[in-house]
């Protein structure tokens, strides 16, 4: 229990804007820090790195996001701000990825489809972050009582062929 009235990380709306941007970031100084490994030697970088990249910072923010999402006051106008942020997440950082790889989306491999499957993954994980709020917020609206007891038919004979 939390006595000190601190609020979890949680708890805290976080602009999905903010949270792409966040991401975008991270992307971008990945594959600059991938260029820098690659110039000096030290291990071998795929020229798909950066696809690769742009991918899993992809996930990381439709799992962070969706998570996110329980916390937001409006959960219309978060989705709609949210598909918005992850397809300009997903165009910056397929177009960083390609800048930087110099190889278009099909020239990358299956990150064509990664990039499908991903999409819909989140569309997935916001739906079932969605109905798991409803599911909470009905249950904390409603009204717990006793559980109704059961009678038998009126006849007073139980279900056990008569026997008590």
């Amino acid at each position: 229990m939390n006595t000190s009235g601190q609020t979890s990380f949680f708890d805290k709306p976080f602009s999905p804007v903010q949270q792409a941007l966040v991401a975008f970031g991270a992307v971008i100084v990945f594959i600059l820090a991938s260029k820098l490994v690659k110039l000096t030697g030290l291990i071998y970088v795929p020229d798909r790195f950066p696809w690769m990249t742009a991918a899993a910072f992809m996930l990381l923010f439709a799992v962070a996001n969706s998570i996110f999402s329980l916390a937001a006051d409006n959960m219309m106008k978060y989705w709609g701000r949210s598909i918005y942020s992850y397809l300009g997440l997903a165009v910056a950082s397929g177009l960083a990825a390609y800048l930087f790889s110099s190889l278009t989306i099909d020239e990358a491999g299956s990150y064509r489809w990664i990039y499908v499957v991903l999409t819909a993954g989140y569309l997935v994980f916001l739906s079932i972050m969605s109905f798991m709020r409803r599911i909470v917020e009905f249950a904390q609206r409603e009204e717990w009582n006793h559980p109704r007891i059961r009678r038998g038919s009126g006849s007073g004979k139980s279900r056990n062929g008569g026997k008590k």
